[in-house]
């Protein structure tokens, strides 16, 4: 597709014997299964942050796919992001969570502050696993599968009306040069 989004999917856990894995491959097969993205995943855990410049540059929007660490967020993740500034600016991002009984969604409340600063954009739509090891059969499908396909269906929508809109206003003016008024 000529007009497709060009989607990063970001995982956000390191650990050696992570469930990142099983959840990220769930939202990647989701994302594969729509014609409307272009996808690349970005791992932290199999190429080093000073990767990943030009590949989120040329992203049209990011989905963070994060576990819940001490309730907050992994430091691969905010490594990756504190990387890089310019790369996140004007572009929306969505949040999968997963951890215990809360779902991950302590850890994307606290992303929603850092991407704030950044200049992105968060989707109020995401999706959660609350008690992930529970969530998921011995071939990573979800228990629930129709469950969380619903709420990735409307997360991916919300995603796909702000990349468009997003990319659309930085082809009109930088945003960078939004700093006084036309």
């Amino acid at each position: 597709m000529n007009d497709a989004i060009r989607l990063a999917v970001i995982y956000g856990s390191a650990r050696e014997g992570r469930f990142c894995d099983t959840v990220g491959a769930w939202v990647v097969d989701c994302i594969r299964r729509r014609e409307t993205f272009s996808l690349d995943v970005i791992d932290p855990a199999v190429e080093p942050v000073s990767a990943f410049g030009d590949r989120l540059a040329a992203a049209d929007a990011f989905i963070v796919v994060t576990p819940e660490y001490n309730h907050s967020y992994p430091a691969a993740l905010k490594a990756l992001i504190d990387s890089y500034n310019s790369e996140w600016q004007a572009k929306p991002v969505a949040f999968v969570s997963y951890g215990g009984a809360s779902g991950g969604l302590r850890a994307v409340e606290h992303l929603r502050h850092v991407f704030a600063e950044l200049h992105a954009v968060s989707i109020r739509d995401g999706v959660m696993f609350p008690n992930a090891w529970e969530q998921f059969d011995a071939q990573g499908r979800p228990h629930q599968a129709q469950r969380f396909e619903r709420g990735m269906t409307t997360m991916l929508a919300r995603l796909s009306w702000w990349s468009r809109a997003l990319r659309e206003a930085r082809g009109v003016r930088n945003y960078a040069d939004a700093v006084t008024l036309d």
